[in-house]
């Protein structure tokens, strides 16, 4: 196994829940097995990845004590075709991707990101990202940026107004050789950087990361509200 992929689904969705009504809220399970169009987030993006050809294996990194009950929670097969066994993530972003590589078979050479939370991306996004890091070394999907984005200083003011015409909203999957990203990983840990993303990090460590047109349908469910868009969405989709 050369390429593969993990999902990340350890997150608790903490800005969704606040956005569910009170008694929801409470209730509800990690965003990446909240449902939509009858199936979890999670199972939504694992079915994607699975259908890329590239991928060799996808393998998914749920919460802290979920090993045990993500299958069921999540309405998958766990001994399907392409499934890796399941590893558990930690509280940041980096802690999980950290876990998943060090669960990946030595073998794998490229592995690509992606969050649990965007359950419309589709398999031929994910093998443009992978087609470009095989290549580049380093690739990420994204959008271009249509609004105007305008900085702020510490007093609330407007401080600058970057040229949105090379801004890019980054999407996943993003994909990269293996020794870059835990190159990238080390640096972070080492110099106490929080990234938001993968591609930043690699960046940081002077690699290049190819930008690859993603799909404005691969939205990141944040909020109640793009629950209800991603129903519309499939709705559609389907039709």
């Amino acid at each position: 196994m050369r390429v593969a992929a993990l999902v990340l689904a350890a997150g608790r969705g903490e800005r969704l829940r606040r956005s569910l009504p009170t008694p929801s809220a409470e209730a509800s399970p990690p965003k990446a097995f909240l449902a939509v169009g009858g199936r979890s987030l999670l199972a939504h993006s694992l079915a994607a990845l699975q259908a890329a050809p590239a991928l060799e294996g996808v393998m998914p990194v749920v919460p802290p004590g979920w090993l045990g009950r993500w299958a069921g929670a999540a309405g998958v097969e766990p001994e399907a075709p392409g499934l890796l066994p399941a590893v558990e993530g930690g509280a940041l972003r980096q802690d999980s991707v950290a876990a998943g590589l060090a669960a990946l078979p030595p073998t794998v050479e490229h592995v690509a990101i992606h969050d649990a939370a965007r359950p419309l991306v589709h398999p031929e996004a994910v093998s443009r990202v992978l087609t470009a890091a095989l290549v580049h070394g380093a690739a990420f999907l994204a959008e271009p940026v249509a609004d105007t984005i305008h900085r702020a200083d510490a007093d609330g003011n407007l401080a600058e107004t970057p040229d949105r015409s090379d801004l890019w909203a980054a999407q996943t999957p993003q994909a990269f050789r293996v020794d870059w990203l835990r190159e990238a990983l080390e640096k972070a840990r080492a110099d106490g950087v929080t990234g938001t993303d993968d591609a930043g990090l690699v960046a940081r460590c002077g690699h290049p990361v190819r930008v690859v047109p993603g799909d404005p349908a691969n939205r990141k469910i944040t909020l109640a509200s793009d629950l209800r868009w991603a129903e519309i969405h499939l709705a559609e989709r389907g039709s």
